[in-house]
């Protein structure tokens, strides 16, 4: 079965970490083994082979620099808007060397979504429910929705618009601490005005808000400013590991009443309480794709159906398999999902839905709606 996931920083780690993704996973892993200058190295496990490998055959793909606000953020940031919005461009020219390698290919509208829908969907198969569910092609461009995951980036409104001429569908305005736009994970207060300015214009492009990494406060004030799509393209739950970078019951219903998707995050702390960096490991702390699921579930269970769950993992956002659950040691293990949560006794429209169907369904509706509106 084909697996959407929603969050992947592709060209960070192509960029910055200086990984050549169209590689076997071996190959990478075997060129860092020198290397200690960062925490992560010689253990990715994000290759464009082992996506499809994993039938990840569509994902939502990041341009990401945040700017440096304080010294509390465990994530690199620059000293500039300037040099982050250089950087994000650097990312954009990765994309597509990748589109133009045949490698990738970019989902920005209702028309580039179906076609690599297309791609991957061979001779679908009947369900019991008669349901088509697409399988996936080992020799299909991987289709990526562009998102920006932190707007620090944005010198102006007007590099808003370049980047949405780009292919930028998505944007998160915060990321780790105080943001230009908006204060992110670990930080307090609401949004400032420029970060007002920033949902309106791009509300006014139908653009799909990504609520992740937002405080407290600007979690509930973009639910009352913005009007158009919002997702959460890797959050988990409060209740079941209370951080602040997880969602409350609260937010969570209030998402889900508003028709979005959440896609569950992979990294470890986010999946088991009492995580120490730098101390606990996946072994330790006994983490698994079991512990994915129960954050799925919950969202499941607040719902009262399957319709508000995918996977977004952020494998490799910045760590490996030092962080992520012990049975994840490539992302192609996503592939085993659709048959944990047939043990957990979900339906095959169910599986369906959290594999990739609610994140294609929004997007068919978000651009949908887009069209009209324009």
């Amino acid at each position: 079965m084909m697996i959407f996931d929603a969050h992947l920083d592709l060209a960070m780690n192509a960029v910055e970490w200086n990984r050549d993704l169209t590689q076997p996973l071996t190959a990478i892993r075997a060129s860092e083994a020198p290397l200690s200058d960062k925490l992560d190295r010689g253990r990715g496990t994000v290759s464009l082979p082992e996506m499809r490998g994993g039938s990840i055959g569509l994902c939502v793909a990041t341009l990401i620099a945040r700017v440096e606000h304080d010294a509390y953020s465990p994530v690199q940031g620059w000293r500039s808007q300037a040099q982050a919005w250089a950087m994000t461009q650097a990312q954009r020219a990765w994309y597509q060397c990748m589109e133009e390698a045949g490698e990738m290919t970019l989902i920005s509208d209702a028309g580039s979504l179906e076609q690599s829908l297309d791609a991957w969907t061979q001779t679908p198969h009947q369900t019991n429910d008669s349901s088509s569910l697409p399988t996936g092609s080992a020799t299909a461009p991987v289709g990526f929705v562009l998102s920006l995951e932190g707007a620090d980036a944005l010198l102006s409104l007007d590099h808003l618009h370049r980047a949405h001429q780009a292919g930028l569908r998505a944007l998160g305005p915060a990321h780790y601490g105080p943001g230009v736009y908006a204060q992110g994970t670990n930080s307090e207060g609401g949004f400032p005005a420029c970060g007002r300015e920033l949902l309106a214009e791009m509300q006014g492009l139908g653009m799909i808000l990504d609520v992740t990494h937002l405080s407290d406060a600007c979690f509930w004030e973009a639910l009352e400013l913005y009007d158009g799509p919002i997702w959460a393209s890797h959050q988990n739950c409060r209740a079941l590991v209370p951080h602040m970078r997880q969602f409350s019951d609260e937010q969570l219903r209030a998402l889900i009443a508003r028709g979005a998707v959440m896609g569950a995050a992979f990294d470890a702390w986010m999946l088991t309480p009492d995580w120490v960096r730098g101390k606990t490991t996946p072994q330790s702390a006994g983490v698994t794709l079991e512990h994915v699921l129960d954050h799925i579930d919950h969202i499941c269970q607040l719902a009262g159906n399957a319709k508000h769950c995918g996977i977004g993992s952020d494998l490799d956002g910045a760590f490996g398999t030092e962080q992520t659950p012990q049975d994840v040691q490539s992302i192609a293990a996503l592939a085993s999902i659709p048959e944990k949560l047939a043990q957990r006794g979900y339906d095959p429209e169910a599986i369906y839905d959290i594999a990739s169907g609610n994140f294609v369904r929004f997007l068919k509706q978000a651009w949908a709606e887009g069209s009209e509106s324009s």
